[in-house]
């Protein structure tokens, strides 16, 4: 399903959702998703929370696959550690640039008020703020924990289950997570846009997940991203 607009046909799509949800692994795939359709995109990194994976060191890879990429490069932050995770000037100003946006936002409750810090987040008709669930994931664990968590985020406009146990991940796992967090976001009043799972699983679920919502086959680019 795509999350489109009555206004417009442009995509701007936020990915937030706790500490080891996938958030960055769907925002990369997602944009790659859209520009293998033909789109333009710009992909934002700003997780600027104490990331311990950045888009740094994929960034030249992702613009080879015709990716705008706003993000630090590894050379621009040498040596400064954490301080290395300010947010890009240019990044401020992302939502005025043409074509689809994707935005890597930095995990849990103070990933979300990164948003306050992005020009024009509020008033964009277009943005739409996706949390992603890892049902696996100890605070997101259950209907209620994930009622809870979601509450604490402010504005939030759609779930995707990107429920995994790493390596271990089988259709069962996922499919679980699907109905956990199709019951959350029944509860919250809020659609479901996508299922995710890695090429070699998605393939076995099929094309939707058990509760009809649509598989996304994702590959993994992040463990190859510690900055």
């Amino acid at each position: 399903m795509e999350v489109r607009h009555n206004i417009s046909s442009r995509i701007v799509e936020a990915y937030i959702g706790e500490y080891a949800s996938g958030k960055s692994e769907i925002a990369v795939n997602r944009a790659i998703m859209l520009a293998r359709g033909g789109h333009r995109v710009s992909l934002v990194d700003l997780d600027i929370v104490e990331p311990c994976y950045t888009l740094r060191p994929i960034k030249k890879q992702l613009m080879g696959m015709g990716i705008d990429v706003l993000a630090w490069e590894t050379r621009e932050t040498l040596g400064l550690g954490e301080v290395g995770n300010i947010m890009r000037p240019a990044n401020r100003w992302a939502l005025k640039r043409p074509g689809d946006i994707i935005l890597d936002i930095g995990y849990g409750v103070e990933g979300s008020r990164t948003l306050n810090l992005l020009e024009g987040a509020g008033t964009d008709p277009d943005l739409k703020i996706m949390v992603v669930v890892n049902v696996s994931r100890p605070m997101t664990s259950s209907v209620d924990d994930i009622v809870e968590y979601i509450g604490q985020l402010g504005r939030v406009d759609a779930l995707v289950n990107n429920t995994h146990l790493g390596d271990e991940t089988t259709p069962e796992v996922i499919q679980e997570g699907a109905k956990t967090v199709a019951r959350a976001a029944a509860a919250l009043g809020l659609p479901v846009v996508a299922t995710t799972a890695v090429e070699e699983v998605a393939e076995k679920i099929g094309p939707k997940d058990c509760m009809g919502n649509q598989v996304w086959a994702i590959r993994r680019y992040m463990p190859h991203t510690l900055w």
